[in-house]
């Protein structure tokens, strides 16, 4: 029954917003006109956004673009970057959107629209030692004793920077390299999203990673768009309101 209602919902939502006929904003015009919604993500992200073997963008994200994507009558492309490029990206608009695990900050909604929050996670820590792990206030980790690892670019480096001053902090491209550097001995613990650690343990079971037993934070994630299209932004935000049927 709750399958035949998403469907249906998924249904209507694609037949009320598609296709999207002039006159458009700038940014939805250059996606009508070229036919594709090109999609920044880091594809370094899982669950949410990751490649697989064949080197295809996958996960929530890239399901939730290909959805607002045929809603619109296009065809998706997803450009992958390091997490710190896709703001810039947007700004630039080599992205028309960013479907890659961010979280909604008013430091960052300065700089673009934001859509959602289509997720909530919250920060937590993965780490090999069981005491560590255990820890539910995140001030037990900001001594000098401890060395962090988080991506570049997130909420997670800004987490570690603003409320665990004492800690060393060393900073990664991708997250594959800050559960590397976390298995090889070179760090205590690896901050990140709770979905983001918890699969990377999953994935390492015979690596002894532990799963912080608390989460730090409340984490809104959204999609992030051009800040001079508000129909873009409008379209968006109903076809999310359509899919999770919260309008």
């Amino acid at each position: 029954m709750r399958r035949a209602r998403v469907i249906m919902v998924l249904v209507l939502a694609l037949t009320l917003l598609s296709p999207v006929t002039a006159p458009a904003g700038p940014v939805l015009d250059r996606i009508l006109k070229r036919g594709e919604l090109v999609v920044g993500t880091s594809a370094n992200q899982p669950p949410l956004t990751a490649k697989n073997k064949q080197g295809e963008v996958i996960g929530l994200d890239a399901d939730l673009a290909t959805l607002i994507a045929t809603a619109m009558g296009v065809k998706p492309r997803f450009e992958t970057m390091p997490f710190a490029e896709l703001l810039p990206a947007l700004e630039a608009g080599r992205v028309d959107i960013i479907l890659s695990g961010m979280t909604v900050t008013p430091k960052r909604n300065m700089r673009a629209a934001f859509v959602g929050p289509y997720y909530i996670t919250g920060k937590g820590i993965l780490t090999k030692d069981q005491t560590v792990a255990s820890f539910k206030n995140p001030a037990q980790i900001n001594s000098a004793e401890f060395t962090l690892v988080a991506l570049n670019g997130s909420t997670s480096q800004m987490f570690v920077e603003k409320l665990l001053l004492k800690a060393r902090l060393i900073t990664t491209a991708t997250v594959d390299e800050a559960v590397g550097q976390l298995i090889d001995g070179k760090v205590d613990a690896l901050v990140a999203d709770f979905p983001t650690f918890a699969l990377a343990a999953f994935r390492h079971l015979d690596k002894g990673l532990a799963v912080g037993a608390a989460r730090f934070t409340f984490e809104p994630i959204g999609i992030g768009l051009p800040a001079n299209d508000p129909l873009l932004v409008k379209l968006v935000q109903n076809f999310l309101s359509l899919l999770t049927g919260t309008w």
